[in-house]
């Protein structure tokens, strides 16, 4: 599913910041191009990958929900609730990684340095209330 996103980058479509693959939905951060239509996009990432998911007995939640950032807001939060996602629905525990969380190069090289080693410190899990406690400002 990561190798199908990352595909679609090379296509044009924009660039994955952050993401995770959860069973039965995803959290993307994308950076779309100026034509991008998210519809389209959205259409190119689930449609292809029903089969796969059929086969396994999985499926897409139905829709999608989306959120546009605007150049002043602040991407630490988004990148927190993604990659604590796994974490919060008892999927992953701290001191584990979750395999189906990526993060572009270029974010992970400021995103890693604030977590614990690329894993969720335990005390991030004590209590989700939005934002995890002990991070930045």
């Amino acid at each position: 599913m990561l190798r199908h996103f990352d595909s679609l980058a090379k296509e044009g479509a924009g660039e994955i910041r952050t993401g995770v693959v959860m069973p039965d939905h995803i959290h993307l951060l994308a950076c779309l191009n100026e034509d991008g239509d998210l519809a389209a996009v959205v259409r190119r990432c689930k449609g292809p990958l029903m089969p796969l998911l059929r086969e396994r007995g999985f499926g897409w939640q139905a829709g999608y929900h989306d959120h546009r950032l605007r150049p002043d807001d602040e991407v630490l939060p988004v990148f927190l609730y993604i990659f604590l996602n796994p974490y919060r629905a008892g999927l992953a525990h701290a001191g584990e990684r979750w395999p189906g969380y990526r993060c572009c190069d270029e974010d992970w090289a400021w995103f890693e340095e604030l977590t614990d080693s690329g894993h969720a410190f335990p005390e991030w899990l004590e209590r989700w209330d939005g934002r995890a406690r002990g991070v930045g400002a």
